[in-house]
């Protein structure tokens, strides 16, 4: 049971948004729909349509699936082990891959049921990477937002008080300036 709290209503520990505050909406379209979701994730249906398409092509390995994966969608999209690894289980009991042992490390090969499938789906099946354009225009957030933590923890790590003091209100800033791009539009960035 949730405990009450002072106004009656009960809270059952999920953290609410301010009902003031609008959570921004991804752009709609397939790249719309996977962007500002973890990982760039995608339906378990496009994780399908996405295996099966690369092993139509050559015989891989989880990894070397993601990484092809990541390299097409132009690093907007990179599934996790935990999206490919069941796909690939269920395609195999499905008779559609098989999976066989290569130097430790599992390789997943499409049947000739499995070639079978896609021929007979390829008119109703979209393409999974028909949405992501990797010579597209636009910044790799991730990676570079990656590389900001990297540097705010060396300086939570390694900087002064000074520092860190300094540093909590660079990301403040930069947090504050990032919401405020959202409110005035995607024009406001090309002012600075």
């Amino acid at each position: 049971m949730h405990p009450i709290h002072e106004h009656g209503e009960r809270r059952s520990g999920r953290r609410h948004q301010h009902p003031r505050i609008a959570a921004p909406v991804p752009p709609e379209g397939p790249v719309g729909r996977h962007r500002g979701r973890g990982r760039g994730r995608a339906h378990r249906g496009d994780v399908r349509a996405a295996v099966l398409q690369l092993l139509a092509e050559e015989p891989m390995h989880g990894y070397q699936l993601m990484q092809a994966i990541a390299e097409r969608s132009g690093g907007r999209w990179t599934p996790s082990p935990g999206a490919i690894y069941p796909t690939l289980n269920q395609l195999e009991d499905e008779g559609l891959v098989v999976v066989t042992a290569d130097a430790g490390r599992k390789l997943a090969t499409l049947t000739d049921a499995g070639r079978e499938h896609i021929s007979a789906h390829q008119e109703t099946t979209a393409d999974p990477f028909a949405g992501y354009d990797p010579a597209a225009p636009g910044a790799d957030l991730r990676g570079l937002l990656e590389q900001l933590h990297g540097a705010a923890r060396q300086v939570g790590r390694n900087g002064s008080d000074a520092q860190r003091a300094a540093a909590a209100t660079i990301l403040a800033d930069a947090r504050r300036a990032l919401y405020l791009l959202l409110a005035d539009g995607p024009e406001a960035g090309s002012d600075a």
